[in-house]
């Protein structure tokens, strides 16, 4: 039997206890939004429905439950968005389905709830483990729930990934590298180490903007990211793309892997995006952002999307490559034929050259060295 074609399914919960400073995501807060959350539920799984009359029979590789916080949801509401998943489309037989959640002991008492709902991938939000680091970020967690929350995720789920967030203000690389040490020993197969970003409009970057936080300059940033590399490798994790490391390659994210190797997946919830396959071309789908526009367009229209656009061969090809070279593995040059690149056109012989791709007559890849100047790389070879 011809297998049928991958896809990922991406389902948004904006809703969040505490908004942290440094976030730019579609969120909200959760207090008091009962009644509308509920008509979101509802919202989300007819939208599902009829993205399931688009696509056509798939492959089901992925679930995730990102957000926002889907830690907040109730478990059965989960348990309904993951059942009706593997109803619509063909669950694969290592359908990895992952949960986000913050380490609080309010969510990590829910965690059971989201096991028995589906749930075999935990994804912790640790971000630190000290209490002034966090208290910094905006977090509503402590270091001791973190370290508890992450005990029993790896007692509850097959596999538990850490995100953390460094080159914060007042790091240093002793402190980072001790840091770290400690969420390997927590048993997390899959850590999510993100260099902090300041984003317009945050609150972090009104903050900066006033001069009451200074972020770490450029040489710390990057002895940061040295530190992070060492370590990690140490510890026998493979850094798989950019700012994910996994020890082995069956504890990489399979939902991310959706994303970097250019793969359809369905977006749903508010904001969420979708990548998707119609009619031969490559299409973007993004919805409403807010929650009552959500619930409105689904109501009126059965999808939740507010725009779809259809991408042009050159845009498609610009994407899959801005996406591929952030994994180890690369893409090869027969993805993106739109943009004309082969081993030996000049200006991938002059990165290979600069020691930033790799000597590849089959592949696009960056190398490590690549990888620190990733978006000056693709760059140059979307302009070439």
């Amino acid at each position: 039997m011809t297998p049928l074609a991958p896809l990922g399914v991406y389902i948004h919960w904006p809703y969040c206890a505490r908004i942290c400073p440094y976030c730019d995501f579609n969120v909200l807060r959760d207090r008091g939004r009962g009644e509308e959350q509920r008509a979101l539920k509802a919202a989300i799984l007819a939208d599902l429905l009829r993205q399931r009359e688009l696509t056509g029979p798939r492959d089901l590789t992925s679930i995730f439950l990102g957000g926002g916080t889907p830690s907040l949801m109730d478990p059965e509401w989960a348990g309904e968005m993951i059942a009706l998943c593997r109803s619509l489309w063909t669950p694969a037989p290592d359908l990895e389905i992952t949960l986000e959640a913050n380490p609080t002991d309010a969510e990590a008492g829910r965690f059971a709830g989201f096991a028995a709902a589906g749930v075999q991938r935990l994804s912790l939000g640790v971000q630190a483990l000290d209490d002034a680091s966090l208290a910094l970020l905006g977090r509503n967690h402590g270091a001791d729930e973190a370290r508890r929350a992450a005990a029993l995720g790896a007692k509850l789920f097959p596999r538990l990934s850490l995100d953390l967030i460094y080159a914060r203000p007042g790091q240093t690389a002793d402190a980072w590298r001790a840091e770290l040490a400690e969420a390997i020993g927590l048993g997390a197969e899959h850590l999510s180490p993100y260099q902090l970003t300041i984003e317009a409009g945050t609150a972090f970057d009104r903050a900066v903007k006033r001069g009451t936080l200074v972020p770490p300059g450029e040489d710390l940033a990057a002895e940061l990211f040295d530190v992070t590399q060492e370590s990690l490798t140490a510890a026998g994790f493979s850094a798989y793309e950019v700012s994910n490391h996994a020890r082995g390659e069956a504890a990489r994210s399979r939902h991310n892997l959706v994303y970097w190797r250019g793969q359809d997946y369905v977006g749903a919830g508010p904001g969420a995006h979708g990548r998707l396959t119609l009619d031969g071309a490559r299409t973007a789908t993004f919805a409403a952002a807010r929650p009552a526009d959500y619930i409105a367009q689904v109501a009126e229209t059965g999808l939740g999307w507010a725009t779809r656009e259809t991408l042009s061969p050159r845009q498609a090809a610009e994407e899959r490559l801005l996406a591929g070279l952030r994994i180890e593995e690369g893409l090869t040059f027969a993805e993106i034929t739109a943009l004309a690149l082969d081993p030996a056109h000049p200006e991938v012989r002059r990165l290979i050259d600069a020691g930033l791709l790799a000597a590849d007559p089959e592949r696009l890849r960056a190398t490590p060295a690549g990888r620190l100047v990733l978006n000056w790389v693709t760059s140059r070879l979307a302009l070439a």
